[in-house]
């Protein structure tokens, strides 16, 4: 076992100066996960819906062509004919409908982009807290090495005693249930730092190695700034608040779209038609100058020129009086979406603000913990430096010195439960300010 943690160690220091940073490993996230791309594609799509909103502002242009043919020729219409058709035209008002759909899909899309932003922050914070789930496990297992090597040294100790009369049976009996108990603990921590690396792996995308990691992140015991400069730049950063103040005047835009409704709508258009006597427009006769007097005669396109053909310029002028309420309905709904996104960014902003209250709270409390249990390892280690030598000269018995070995061991891992809430309080401060 020993040669084992000395390899590690050894392999550790080798691979600290190529060793993966937790920046490389978010980085290598954002890059390969699946999830960023559907995302990716949401504000693509949004960008396109921006397209669609912007065409309202160019002209619409239409062909058409019509072939009939019916089973006898009527007063104002050949048995055979076709027509062909052609129009431009363009809006000149809608009660301004077209601009705020236009900026209320600007800031549609601004809110996906702002959505992205989040998942890349939560995914780099999933990554930060799988980072830390490893070097907790780590730690662990060290100290469970350290508990399981003390005892097994002091078992076998326990051993030579017993040889030469110096302890009972019961007594090496319990050196031993402690150290198996030691053996089973150090299994189950290998097995726990082998899981929390797969988990790593996961939510970077890619397989990592143990041996690439370098935890230089965790040498160092982070800062603590104010809070209140915390919650400014939780408010004026953090990207669900930015998107849901995006919704909301997205939302009233929209509203303001609707009104378009109440008022009048204005466009212009020109069109071309040609009229034939043919399904297919061209062949037949009209324009002919001995067919043209009873085109003329027989039917009814006084507004066609002599050769069947028409060339109109119009403004169109059409104003909705009702229409079933669904105007009024529509502008309401909108009005309510509004309202309903502000109470939701009211409580969105309260619900973090606690959040981060309580964050700042725990890491205040995880700083000054980690002196304390700094401490308590330097205590433990002399207690059980004094009981040992006490039990070598017969003063102390052997539960006195199990009871030693093990509150070494609580307070090591009292101090990496103190380091791991430390961290964890500290990455989850970085992600409320979208610091990552």
């Amino acid at each position: 076992m020993k040669c084992i943690n000395m390899l590690i160690i050894l392999l550790v220091t080798v691979s600290g100066a190529n060793a993966l940073e937790l920046q490389e490993m978010q980085d290598m996230a954002l890059g390969s996960r699946q999830v960023v791309r559907q995302f990716e594609t949401r504000l693509e799509q949004s960008k396109k819906d921006l397209v669609v909103a912007r065409a309202a502002y160019y002209p619409s242009v239409d062909l058409g062509y019509t072939m009939n043919h019916l089973d006898e020729a009527s007063f104002v219409e050949d048995r055979e004919n076709s027509v062909v058709f052609g129009s431009v035209s363009y809006n000149l008002f809608a009660g301004l409908r077209d601009k705020y759909t236009i900026d209320s899909a600007g800031l549609l899309s601004v809110v996906e982009d702002l959505r992205l932003e989040s998942l890349r922050q939560d995914i780099q914070l999933a990554v930060a807290l799988a980072y830390l789930d490893v070097y907790e496990r780590l730690a662990n297992k060290k100290v469970a090495e350290s508990a399981f090597e003390t005892l097994e040294k002091v078992y076998r100790d326990g051993e030579s005693r017993y040889e030469v009369g110096l302890i009972g049976k019961n007594e090496l009996l319990k050196f031993r249930v402690d150290y198996d108990n030691a053996d089973i603990t150090l299994k189950a921590a290998d097995a726990g730092l082998k899981k929390s690396i797969n988990n790593l792996s996961r939510q970077v995308g890619n397989t990592i190695d143990f041996f690439e990691l370098g935890f230089q992140e965790f040498s160092q015991i982070p800062s603590l700034d104010g809070k209140e400069q915390y919650r400014e730049k939780m408010l004026a950063c953090r990207s669900e608040i930015k998107a849901l103040e995006k919704l909301v005047e997205a939302a009233a835009l929209q509203a303001e779209a609707a009104r378009g409704d109440y008022y009048p709508r204005v466009d212009a258009v020109g069109s071309y038609q040609r009229y034939d006597n043919h399904l297919i427009n061209g062949r037949g006769d009209i324009g002919d100058s001995g067919n043209t007097a009873d085109l003329l005669s027989n039917t009814d396109f006084s507004a066609i020129g002599s050769d069947g053909e028409e060339i109109r310029a119009q403004v169109v002028f059409s104003l909705n009086l009702f229409r079933g309420h669904a105007t009024e309905a529509t502008v309401a709904r909108a009005k309510l979406e509004t309202r309903a996104a502000s109470y939701e960014l009211d409580e969105l902003k309260r619900s973090l603000s606690t959040e981060l209250d309580n964050l700042y709270i725990d890491l205040q409390v995880s700083l000054e913990n980690v002196e304390v249990a700094n401490r308590s390892i330097e205590q433990a280690q002399e207690n059980l430096r004094i009981t040992q030598l006490k039990y070598e000269e017969g003063l102390q018995r052997e539960s006195d010195l199990l009871d030693a070995i093990t509150s070494l061991s609580r307070a090591k891992y009292n101090y990496v439960a103190v380091i791991r809430a430390l961290y964890l309080n500290d990455f989850k401060l970085t992600r409320m300010i979208d610091g990552f």
